[in-house]
């Protein structure tokens, strides 16, 4: 009876933590997530408070919900409180993957998804791209920032995986994230080329512009990482959209 009356009354309290908490853990998770977007757009965020976070974020960043099959955007969806993450695990917003389709092993692609702008005097300086794909251990989510030429490489980064620290979990490291800004994205048909290469970029070769280095003894988080992004600059991804803009001129 002891145990018994220890195990509810801890279950009590367990539980009403959980739900107390909750709404606290939904905004740590999106200020992360803010403060992200902001460091990788190279507008800082990074040792600023939640509220500077906030209002940095509030007046620099823009965001809007696609349509990924169109490439247009959409008025559907509120970006305030859309999740497409949650969105990709309802089959009635989203798209089963499978075979050659899903070579960033995601399963399901969302139909629509959330994109981040920076503008200056109404011209888009930066546009900000949620990606994310599987590496060794976990699903990596994270963001790339690509200049108002929708090619050049402004930052890439990720907020959240499981990968081996050490390892795979290099991808945090600044050297590795500071070999990205200037890398271009495609060639000049507009196909997707980028690559990260084992063995080291030859800066003397013409595709050096076009390579990145690979995670030192993290081959298959390497591989995870080059396949996600090619499947989110392509057809499958952001392909249809990145075509729209570049079409109307943005």
């Amino acid at each position: 009876m002891v145990a018994l009356a220890v195990s509810l009354v801890s279950s009590v309290f367990v539980a009403g933590a959980a739900v107390s908490l909750k709404p606290v853990q939904i905004e740590n998770r999106q200020l992360d997530k803010q403060r992200s977007i902001l460091s990788i757009a190279g507008l800082g965020g990074d040792g600023m408070s939640g509220r500077e976070v906030k209002d940095l974020f509030a007046s620099r960043i823009k965001a809007r919900v696609v349509d990924l099959e169109t490439g247009e955007y959409t008025d559907a969806h509120d970006p305030a409180v859309f999740d497409p993450l949650k969105a990709a695990r309802d089959p009635k917003l989203s798209d089963a993957l499978a075979g050659e389709e899903d070579i960033a092993l995601i399963k399901r692609r969302e139909r629509f998804t959330t994109v981040y702008m920076v503008e200056k005097d109404g011209k888009l300086e930066s546009l900000i791209l949620p990606i994310r794909g599987y590496g060794l251990w976990s699903t990596l989510h994270g963001f790339m920032a690509v200049k108002g030429d929708l090619n050049t490489v402004v930052g890439m980064g990720f907020y959240q995986h499981a990968e081996t620290p050490g390892l795979g979990g290099e991808v945090d490291n600044p050297n590795w994230k500071g070999l990205w800004p200037g890398k271009q994205l495609f060639d000049e048909q507009g196909k997707p080329v980028i690559r990260i290469v084992k063995g080291g970029v030859d800066p003397a070769s013409p595709e050096a512009k076009h390579q990145v280095d690979a995670l030192a003894g993290a081959t298959l988080t390497s591989n995870g990482v080059d396949r996600l992004i090619q499947f989110w600059l392509g057809e499958q991804g952001f392909g249809p959209y990145l075509a729209t803009l570049r079409s109307k001129g943005v």
